[in-house]
């Protein structure tokens, strides 16, 4: 999969932009704050996935503008295709998107179509930050593969939220521990669903962190990875197939369990909302021992087995999208990165060219200055 054709205007600073992306590599080169991140934000939106930096929707118009608009082009294994974005002043949440000329009833249809991996510098910190980075991160990676699963997550939410409010009001007197029933019996049916099919991405992701991150330490150094669960063990997971009867019955049970300690606590304990992924490097806990250099390894490979089970699943490789982030690497981890995309199609950010790519490797090069491209080199 690759972009053939990329138009933006009126998106943040950006002006005019039109190009012809390599099918490999393309380099945005330039000072900061000249438009180099918001090119790759504009593509990463045509995935129907939300800002990476999580822009507001009247952020995204120029401030002395009125519309932005995003045109991408895109050729997958099967045929080319054509994504619309845009949204005026000030009607922000009305963005009309269409595939192929067919309006969407919102960005988050584009699911599935258009697959980017994004890895900014905050991402280097995936392996040692909070749970909840982790837990998004498998949301995310899981959406990329199953197109409803973004909605159920987003529901899941919304109901635990109502569910917290109504323990603080239990807690308060002025509601009964029965009204809970209706909250909680929805909860268990989509975290029982979350759980299988977070747990059964974490299998997968396993497999080719595991090989990865053995060659990035040079067979030094052995990592597993595990889904760590509030509610199932994995057994639980290996036992059922399907997220109903069981699985569904034993979350509504450990709620049911906890309902005094989450009434005096005034919050839902237990749940995927809860929940984290493990890792084990040569058997030790990497949130306790992992030095610097080990977190940043395995954020790296957990990024390249992101893209990996992508190509898997959905025949054709997506699209990497790299925001300043190789500046913040070492040599030989930048090297590393680039042997395992090197065929696929990139768009890098960054302010120099201290980038270690082979010099006879194919690819374009654009230099950016107040929004607009200045110069096009190969």
């Amino acid at each position: 999969m690759y972009i053939t054709r990329l138009q933006v205007n009126g998106f943040k600073n950006l002006k005019n932009i039109s190009i012809k992306p390599h099918p490999k590599l393309n380099i945005f080169c330039g000072k900061n704050a000249q438009g180099k991140t918001n090119i790759i934000e504009s593509i990463w939106l045509c995935s129907g996935v939300k800002s990476f930096r999580n822009t507001k929707d009247k952020g995204m118009i120029d401030i002395n503008g009125d519309v932005l608009n995003i045109e991408l082009s895109f050729k997958d294994s099967e045929r080319e295709q054509i994504i619309k974005y845009s949204m005026a002043k000030p009607n922000f949440k009305e963005k009309n998107v269409s595939l192929n000329g067919v309006r969407l009833k919102a960005p988050s249809n584009l699911f599935g179509k258009l697959d980017c991996v994004i890895f900014t510098p905050e991402d280097l910190d995936l392996s040692k930050g909070s749970p909840e980075n982790r837990r998004r991160f498998l949301d995310l990676s899981v959406s990329q593969i199953k197109n409803s699963y973004n909605s159920i997550v987003s529901k899941y939410e919304t109901i635990l939220d109502q569910r917290n409010v109504l323990l603080k009001s239990i807690n308060q007197g002025k509601a009964s521990k029965d009204d809970l029933d209706v909250w909680d019996i929805q909860l268990a049916s989509m975290g029982a669903y979350i759980s299988l099919l977070r747990y059964n991405y974490t299998k997968k992701l396993n497999v080719f962190t595991k090989r990865l991150y053995s060659e990035i330490s040079e067979n030094k150094e052995n990592l597993e990875l595990s889904y760590y669960s509030t509610i199932y063990n994995n057994q639980d997971f290996e036992d059922t197939k399907d997220y109903r009867g069981k699985m569904t019955d034993k979350y509504l049970s450990c709620l049911k369990a906890s309902i005094n300690e989450d009434i005096k606590a005034g919050f839902t304990s237990k749940g995927v909302h809860r929940d984290d992924l493990n890792g084990y490097i040569n058997s030790l806990p990497v949130r306790d021992f992992a030095s610097q250099g080990q977190h940043r390894s395995l954020a790296l490979i957990l990024k390249l087995a992101q893209a990996y089970i992508l190509t898997e699943e959905n025949k054709d490789a997506p699209c990497i999208l790299l925001d300043d982030v190789l500046s913040e690497l070492d040599v030989s981890r930048q090297k590393f990165v680039i042997s395992k995309i090197h065929d696929m199609q990139v768009f890098i950010t960054c302010c120099d060219m201290n980038i270690p790519f082979d010099k006879k490797s194919s690819g374009k090069l654009f230099f950016i200055e107040n929004g607009r491209i200045v110069k096009k080199n190969r």
